[in-house]
């Protein structure tokens, strides 16, 4: 099964492409991922895309495709595929659509994860971690059981991330939206698109992920 998962930053979007690749075997495609590796082990498209960036280019369409087939490729025809920030425009679309059917593969789900923003501000702006362990918590959802003190190692440092405020939560909205405009009423008109509530309980989504996929199972 090959399906595209959508979410703004914060939707909880990581964290069910994680359950899917550990329940199902499915492997999770980030397009900025792939053209990471391809470039620091210098194959001929990470090469290729190495001179497009030094030049101060984006890269095209047709690099990115490359990257896609060849992991296509080396999955081989059993393992499902998760993508992630890939399409964003109609032509891509399109693209992967033809790269599909060059694997026998066909897009089979586009799930995107709804989230209320204002809901989504509050949840990421409370976020802090322990800076020994790395243990997440939350100003409102998830204190410390001792104040001031990890659950997990005890440790009394704690560190929020610079871009959890609520400015850079709203400018990523956002651009999220502006993103995935393009491309929704593609896979509208093919009857594709599943919206499942991102600000439900994190199992609950599962659940809802879980019975689109067996619709296609």
């Amino acid at each position: 099964m090959n399906i595209i998962l959508l979410g703004p930053p914060g939707a909880g979007k990581g964290t069910q492409a994680a359950r899917l690749v550990e329940h199902h075997g499915m492997r999770q495609l980030s397009t900025g991922e792939m053209l990471r590796a391809a470039v620091a082990a210098r194959t001929p498209v990470g090469i290729k895309a190495a001179e497009v960036m030094a030049r101060g280019e984006l890269v095209s369409d047709e690099i990115v495709s490359a990257l896609i087939d060849a992991e296509l490729v080396a999955m081989g025809p059993a393992t499902g595929a998760i993508f992630d920030g890939y399409p964003r425009t109609v032509a891509q679309a399109e693209q992967l659509d033809a790269i599909l059917a060059g694997h026998d593969r066909k897009l089979d789900h586009v799930i995107e994860l709804l989230v209320d923003e204002d809901a989504l501000v509050e949840r990421i702006t409370g976020r802090f971690s322990c800076s020994s362990c790395g243990e997440g918590y939350h100003d409102t959802h998830k204190l410390p059981q001792t104040p001031g003190v990890c659950d997990k190692c005890g440790s009394t440092e704690f560190a929020r991330r610079k871009d959890d405020n609520e400015e850079t939560v709203r400018t990523r909205m956002a651009e999220y939206r502006k993103k995935t405009a393009p491309i929704l009423p593609f896979y509208d008109a093919r009857g594709i698109v599943t919206r499942v509530d991102g600000m439900a309980d994190i199992g609950a989504v599962t659940d809802e992920v879980e019975g689109v996929l067996a619709q296609g199972a």
